[in-house]
């Protein structure tokens, strides 16, 4: 089965009829505690108290999480009316919300890092907000779907969303009645996912308040010169998958008059795959107990025409590789030049954390599942459903915790 129809194979359809997951399980202290966090910003008491409602919606059904199903579970016709009111049709700000939702997280469970992965929605209709046939760079092929970017606060024993941008192609952003309906913004302009994506990592990372720590993203297929540019900016420091086209200048003096001034990453690597020594993987995780890799780190900077953009300064190249005949089979490229190489492959696997989560816990969670025209539902869905995420992770009687904090066995 190819990637694409994996993906929807698992993907939420348009009926009520899919089954994305069973109903999941959390400590009622945990809702408790994580409802009083989030709803604080909500001032009126009908709307925390449909917040609640929603949560054990996502939390209590069984099969796709739409409001019908979830109404189902919770009280009939007019709690469906109430539920899609709170989330479509309702004047709260979703931001506030992540905020509480992140600095409660991230003070129960100080993350090492900040993930950033795309998320694919296919979607066999045309109405929900966002939707496109447009071509999806991690599947290399083109679908009907939505295409969306999130923040999570991760370690190596856990990981949990915090925040979210929804991309938006043109054919929505220039279409005035598009927009009227589904109630775009005005404000909100044409930028690529991966803008999109740095946007939000630096919001998350910089702009809230959190405890300061790196973030680890898939920057293949983004503009790298303004990515570094951007967190550069923001004074955040980066951990970057790249591909092996990228030009780089050789700063490291063993390597240096050996190669050429400018060349690709995977040249760079495979000259230094000498170098390579063994790694191993986190004891924790989904990857814990399988073989060690190799990897090596090699200093660099920018190639003049990246420079132009992100500015002068020392980067580190990190591969990883299965063994030294096969070659370096990732390329990861970070400012923290200081840092430990087996810190560096710790981090590098938090991506691999967070994907293991999403297909474990939100996307059974119904992240996926909003089928609304609205722009603001699908935030509010998604804020909702990260808060849900959160609750059926945490362990309000995990050792050596305030509260909730510990993950679920």
């Amino acid at each position: 089965m190819n990637a694409v129809a994996q993906i929807l194979e698992n993907c939420p359809s348009d009926d009520d009829s899919h089954q994305s997951g069973s109903s999941a399980t959390w400590d009622e202290r945990v809702l408790t505690e994580v409802s009083t966090v989030l709803f604080a910003s909500l001032r009126r008491s009908d709307q925390r108290l449909r917040g609640v409602a929603y949560l054990r919606g996502l939390l209590g059904a069984k099969g796709r999480r739409s409001i019908r199903n979830m109404a189902a579970l919770l009280g009939g016709s007019a709690t469906e009316q109430s539920l899609h009111h709170f989330v479509s049709d309702s004047t709260w700000d979703w931001v506030p919300v992540r905020r509480s939702l992140a600095r409660h997280i991230t003070q129960l469970d100080p993350p090492m890092a900040y993930v950033v992965r795309p998320m694919v929605i296919p979607k066999t209709g045309e109405n929900s907000v966002g939707v496109d046939r447009q071509f999806v760079s991690e599947l290399g092929q083109l679908v009907n779907a939505q295409q969306a970017v999130g923040v999570w606060s991760a370690t190596e024993r856990m990981s949990v969303p915090l925040n979210w941008r929804l991309h938006l192609s043109p054919s929505w952003l220039n279409d005035r009645i598009r927009r009227r309906q589904a109630s775009i913004p005005d404000d909100l302009g044409d930028l690529t996912l991966g803008d999109w994506a740095v946007e939000a990592a630096v919001e998350t990372a910089s702009g809230w308040g959190l405890p300061r720590r790196p973030v680890v993203l898939d920057a293949r297929h983004m503009d790298l010169a303004s990515t570094i540019a951007s967190f550069r900016a923001a004074g955040v420091p980066f951990l970057a998958r790249i591909n092996g086209a990228v030009q780089l200048t050789v700063t490291d003096p063993a390597l240096q008059g050996r190669t050429p001034e400018v060349q690709q990453a995977i040249q760079i690597m495979t000259a230094a795959r000498d170098r390579m020594r063994p790694a191993p993987l986190p004891g924790r995780g989904p990857e814990s107990g399988r073989p060690m890799h190799l990897t090596t780190k090699i200093g660099v900077r920018p190639s003049p025409a990246v420079r132009q953009l992100a500015g002068p300064g020392e980067l580190a190249l990190l591969g990883v590789a299965e063994s030294r005949r096969q070659g370096p089979v990732e390329l990861w490229l970070t400012d923290m030049t200081e840092t430990r190489l087996p810190t560096l492959m710790r981090l590098s696997r938090l991506v691999r954390r967070a994907d293991h989560d999403f297909r474990e816990t939100t996307d059974r969670l119904g992240i996926r599942d909003f089928t609304g025209r609205s722009y603001a539902g699908w935030h509010r869905h998604v804020t909702l459903a990260s808060a849900a995420h959160a609750v059926s992770v945490l362990d309000a009687d995990e050792p050596g915790t305030k509260g909730a904090g510990g993950r679920r066995g």
